[in-house]
Order: structure tokens, then sequence, then C-alpha cells
């Protein structure tokens, strides 16, 4: 009986790794965007994606509407939201987009948003839990309602924007919640990052642990956790020059492309930052606050 379950544990192990390398190369090999594209894999979808009103929400909406999907988009700035509705309809007049004002602190309005939006489409494919913040400060440097925010807005609002997500997924028996993290969430990270890292930390492990208990209730519901390297936008654009830094257009297809390929996890850009992430985990701290 005793050899049986360890045979049987081995073969699951294995499994487990071979998933996860069949996982990797899908990554590897579907960078490119054109075959989905020509093909309109999101004709007759709808993607809702908060905080789009700029940086990867905005650029993950165009690449989105170039795939064919309906867009939900959400944020505090209705103006740009408008301004993003006006170009993608310029360019794709065959998809519909649909826009809210949604400040995500208000936690009433996510769940009454994204209802809104399932009632509009009549269904909701996939939901990105982007918007959030990237302030922080040293700790104990006076600076705490700082931090306190940074660690609201991209956990406690991420949350509600998960729960809400999945409300609407197990009514509908489907969806696709996915969440963005950071590279940073790999380890603790020092000075302006510590806050946020520990946030986006927090983040990954909700998302595994709603991904844990699909699996157990053996739900049809995808969860992905997206883990983006350093992406230049312009909540950054004054900042030096960061370690393998991409610009926003090449990081808002590789998130897409991520995203698509049906993966539990992704590292985005999946070069280096998918190295670069294993070895983050074992590295010495000192070696680790260089890319911070």
């Amino acid at each position: 009986m005793k050899n049986s379950r360890l045979h049987s544990l081995q073969k699951e192990l294995l499994d487990g790794v071979q998933t996860k390398l069949a996982e990797t190369k899908s990554l590897l090999q579907n960078q490119d965007l054109t075959k989905l594209i020509e093909g309109k894999t999101g004709k007759g979808k709808t993607v809702l994606i908060t905080g789009a009103s700029s940086g990867i929400g905005a650029g993950m909406a165009r690449t989105f509407a170039k795939l064919g999907y309906n867009l939900a988009i959400c944020a505090r700035r209705t103006d740009r939201l408008q301004a993003l509705k006006t170009e993608i309809l310029a360019d794709y007049p065959d998809i519909r987009v649909e826009l809210a004002e949604l400040d995500v602190s208000d936690y009433e309005a996510v769940f009454t948003t994204f209802k809104a939006f399932q009632q509009q489409f009549d269904s909701i494919d996939r939901i990105i839990v982007n918007a959030g913040v990237g302030e922080g400060r040293r700790v104990g440097t006076g600076r705490f309602h700082i931090n306190q925010r940074t660690a609201e807005i991209n956990f406690i609002s991420a949350l509600a924007q998960c729960e809400a997500a999945m409300e609407i997924f197990r009514e509908q028996n489907a969806g696709h919640l996915v969440v963005i993290s950071s590279m940073s969430a790999m380890r603790g990270m020092p000075k302006h990052l510590t806050v946020y890292a520990a946030s986006k930390a927090g983040l990954a492990h909700l998302a595994e642990g709603i991904r844990a208990e699909m699996i157990a209730d053996n739900l049809p519901i995808k969860i992905t956790t997206i883990y983006p390297g350093y992406i230049r936008t312009e909540i950054n654009e004054g900042a030096p020059k960061l370690p393998f830094e991409v610009d926003e257009a090449t990081g808002s297809n590789a998130l897409v492309a991520a995203i698509e390929s049906g993966v539990e996890e992704a590292c985005v850009p999946t070069l280096p930052w998918l190295v670069l992430g294993k070895a983050m985990k074992h590295l010495p701290l000192h070696l680790v606050n260089k890319l911070g």
C-alpha cells in the first residue's frame, strides 16, 4: 500500500514538472501575436481591465482590441478612457468598447461597476486586476500614510476586484481572472519598493489561493498571475533607466501574449525575467537589491 501511494505521488510530481515545462515552452513560443491577430482570437469575447486610462492598462486594451476582443475599461480619469475608446474604435470599428469611472479604493463601487459591465455585455470572459499605485517610501521615515495607501490600493483594493470578479465567474461557471503582480514580489525589496513589493507578493499569494480553490472544487475558472519586469510608461518616465526595461508597447504585447497562452504564472517579458525570477528567489539579498 505504501509503495502504491509513493508511486502515485511520484507520478503526480512528474506530471506537475512536465506541465510546468510545457507552460514555459508555450510562453517562449507564443511571443508573436501575429496569428492571434489574424485569427481574431478574441472575437465575441469581452475583457474587463481596471486602471485602463494609462500605462500597461491602456496598452493591454489596445492589444486586446487588435485580437478582436470587446472591451470594458475603467479607471478614475474618464477623459483618458474616452480618448482611448475613440482611438480604439477608429482603428477597430467592429468591436464594442464600454467605459466607466472607477476608483478602486471605493470597494462598493468595484462590485457595482463589474456587475454593470456584466449586464451590458451579458457575460465577461476575462477580468484583469491591473489598477494599482507605484508609490512608496522607506519604512520608518515618517511617511506611513503613503505606504498605507500603497498597501491598501495594491492589496485590499485588488482583493475587492478579485472578489467581484469571482462572484461573476462563479455565477457564469466560466471565466479567466488575471492579476498583475510584479517581479519585485519575488523577494523583499529596499527603499521605496519595500511596501510595494510586499503588497504585490500578497496579491500573488491571493491569486494562488484562489487557483488552489478552483482546482479543489474542480471549477472551470482560470487564474493567471503575471509578474511584469520594468516597463517604461508615463508613470515612471522621469526615472533613471532601469535594468532590462522595455517600452510600453513591447511590454503590453508581452503581457497579452502571456495571458493568451493560458499559463498559471508568467514573468513578462519572458526573457530575461523568467531566468531572473528563479535566480531572485535564491540569490543573496545584497545582490537582489541591485535590481531595485
